[in-house]
C-alpha cells in the first residue's frame, strides 16, 4: 500500500481494511450512523436515569455506567476508524495509540467486571427479592462500580505498559484498525512468549472468570424462575433478566473470540471484524436493547416527554 507522503517516520500505520477499498466506503457510512446512535442512545439513557425518580435504582446505576462507559469507550476508537477510512492517511502518532491503547484497554476491562455486577444484581433481584434493597444499597452499589473502574484501569497500567515497553526495531505496520494488545505485541522483535502468557492470564481473568460468574448467575436465576407459577412473574424476570443477557451474549461472545483464538489470527479479515462488532456494533446496541425490551425505561422516556410537552 502506498502511504501518504507526510507519514512521520515514527507514526504506526494501522493498515485496517485498506487492502479491501470499496468496503472501506461502506463502512465509514455505517460506522458514522452507528457512531451518531451510540451517542444519541447512551446519552438517552444517562438522561433518563438521571431526571426519573422512578429509574433511582441499583439497576439503572449500572445502566448509567455502561453508558457511560460505552460512549467513552467508542469515542476513544470510532474518531480515529473514520479519519482512516475517509482518505489514504492511515496514521497515528505513537502518542495517540498509547492514549488509545489504554483508554480503550481500559474501558474494555471495566466493561467485563461491570457486566458481571450487573449480573449479580439480577440475581438478587430474582433470587431474593424482598432483601433487594437491603443487599443493593446505594453505597454498597458505588463501592461495586469503582470496583468495576479500578479493576480496568490497573489491567491497563499492567498490559499496557509492558505492551508499549516491547522493542519494535522499527515495525510501525498494524494489520488492524486500532492499536490493540493482540495487533502491538506482534510488532515486536524479540520473544514474546512472557507477553502471550500475561495476555493469556489477563484473559482468563477478566473474561473467562467473568463469564463463569455470570453464568452462575444465570443458573441460580433459571432455577428460581423455574420454581414461579405464575405467568405474571415469569414475564417480570424474564423482563428483567434478558435485556442484560442478550448484552453479555454480544460484548463476551465477541470480545472472547478475539482475545481467545489462536495467536495467527490477529488481524486477520474476521478478527478485524469482529473487533469492529464489539468496538463500535454492541455499544451502539446496547441502548436500543434496553430501551425496546424494557417497559421502565419506555415509560420513562413517555413521562419525560409528557414533562416537556406541559411546560
Amino acid at each position: 500500500m502506498e502511504q501518504n507522503n507526510e507519514t512521520s517516520e515514527g507514526d504506526f500505520i494501522l493498515l485496517g481494511f485498506s487492502d479491501q477499498p470499496q468496503v472501506e466506503v461502506i463502512l465509514f457510512v455505517l460506522v458514522l450512523i452507528s457512531y451518531l446512535l451510540t451517542l444519541v442512545g447512551n446519552t438517552a439513557i444517562i438522561v433518563l436515569s438521571c431526571l426519573d425518580p422512578k429509574l433511582h435504582t441499583p439497576m439503572y446505576f449500572f445502566l448509567t455506567n455502561l453508558s457511560f462507559l460505552d460512549l467513552c469507550f467508542t469515542t476513544s476508537i470510532v474518531p480515529q476508524l473514520l479519519w482512516n477510512l475517509k482518505g489514504p492517511a492511515k496514521t497515528i502518532t505513537p502518542t495517540g495509540c498509547a492514549i488509545q491503547l489504554y483508554v480503550s484497554l481500559s474501558l474494555g476491562s471495566t466493561e467485563c467486571v461491570l457486566l458481571t455486577i450487573m449480573a449479580f444484581d439480577r440475581y438478587v433481584a430474582v433470587c431474593r427479592p424482598l432483601n433487594y434493597i437491603s443487599v443493593m444499597p446505594p453505597s454498597f452499589c458505588k463501592a461495586l462500580a469503582g470496583l468495576a473502574w479500578l479493576s480496568g484501569i490497573g489491567n491497563t497500567l499492567i498490559q499496557g505498559t509492558l505492551t508499549l515497553r516491547l522493542p519494535r526495531c522499527g515495525h510501525r505496520h498494524l494489520h488492524h484498525f486500532l492499536c490493540e494488545v493482540p495487533a502491538m505485541i506482534k510488532l515486536a522483535c524479540v520473544d514474546i512468549h512472557a507477553n502471550e502468557v500475561q495476555l493469556f492470564v489477563a484473559t482468563l481473568v477478566l473474561l473467562l472468570f467473568p463469564m463463569a460468574l455470570i453464568l452462575v448467575s444465570y443458573g441460580f436465576i433459571v432455577k428460581a424462575v423455574i420454581k414461579i407459577k405464575s405467568v405474571k412473574a415469569w414475564q417480570k424476570a424474564l423482563g428483567t433478566c434478558g435485556s442484560h443477557l442478550l448484552v453479555v451474549s454480544l460484548f463476551f461472545g465477541s470480545s472472547s473470540a478475539i482475545y481467545i483464538q489462536p495467536k495467527r489470527s490477529y488481524g486477520h479479515s474476521q478478527g478485524k471484524f469482529l473487533t469492529l462488532f464489539y468496538t463500535v456494533v454492541t455499544p451502539t446496541l446496547n441502548p436500543l436493547i434496553y430501551t425496546l425490551r424494557n417497559k421502565d425505561v419506555k415509560g420513562a422516556l413517555r413521562r419525560l416527554l409528557r414533562r416537556e410537552q406541559n411546560s
